[in-house]
């Protein structure tokens, strides 16, 4: 894990299917929120992804998919979420991810939105049912957000969900474009308020992300 700043809101940024802790750095989306990490008004956490091992690892079965992903999850939490809230003193933190990183911040936080002040999916890929051809139990339910959204009821959990400032994010020309509006839809029915932030002839890539990077965070105060 890499982390950018000495103080700050902490925001924890997923990289993209099959990327790497230093994702974020080398393809300058770390410049690109420069000012408010060295303003002190966020501190950058840029934990590993094992999408090779996991959803995208199509040498083991699909059940083996599954549980390395939430073992994954485990350590997000546990690792991850639990050391920036105690190195920050806050007792909630931020999500973001682009691409499949969406995935990651969007389930991470429906799944414990008591731990999630933020969340904030750019061109984020949301269905993992692609991954595990076939195979479906109650853990591919579980961390399929278009599946297992529609069927919450838990008031407890709802109520959590609307106190969190969620951003969905894609491009006019998005390939995840149809996800982001179904999702958008779902949190709808749910009484979720949020942004369907729709970006003109945006494509997803790192240039489109960089500029629109900066003003979600800046709905962090």
């Amino acid at each position: 894990m890499l982390v950018f700043g000495d103080n700050g809101y902490p925001v924890i940024v997923f990289p993209t299917s099959h990327g790497r802790y230093y994702e974020a750095k080398d393809f300058g989306l770390i410049e690109a929120a420069s000012e408010q990490i060295k303003s002190g008004k966020i501190k950058v956490y840029c934990p590993d992804g094992i999408d090779s091992s996991s959803w995208y690892n199509y040498s083991i079965p699909p059940n083996d998919r599954v549980k390395n992903y939430l073992a994954y999850e485990q350590s997000i939490l546990n690792d991850v979420i639990e050391f920036a809230k105690y190195e920050s003193e806050f007792s909630k933190v931020g999500l973001a991810g682009c691409g499949f990183g969406g995935y990651h911040a969007l389930n991470i936080a429906m799944k414990y939105p008591d731990k999630i002040s933020h969340m904030f999916s750019i061109s984020g890929s949301f269905d993992i049912k692609p991954f595990i051809l076939g195979f479906y139990d109650d853990s591919c339910y579980f961390n399929n957000p278009p599946d297992y959204l529609p069927g919450l009821e838990d008031q407890h959990y709802l109520e959590n969900i609307q106190k969190i400032g969620i951003v969905l994010a894609a491009g006019e020309n998005d390939i995840n474009f149809g996800e982001n509006k179904n999702m958008s839809e779902i949190l709808f029915r749910k009484g979720v308020e949020h942004w369907f932030d729709v970006i003109p002839g945006g494509a997803p890539d790192w240039s489109m992300w960089r500029k629109i990077f900066p003003k979600y965070l800046n709905l962090i105060g």
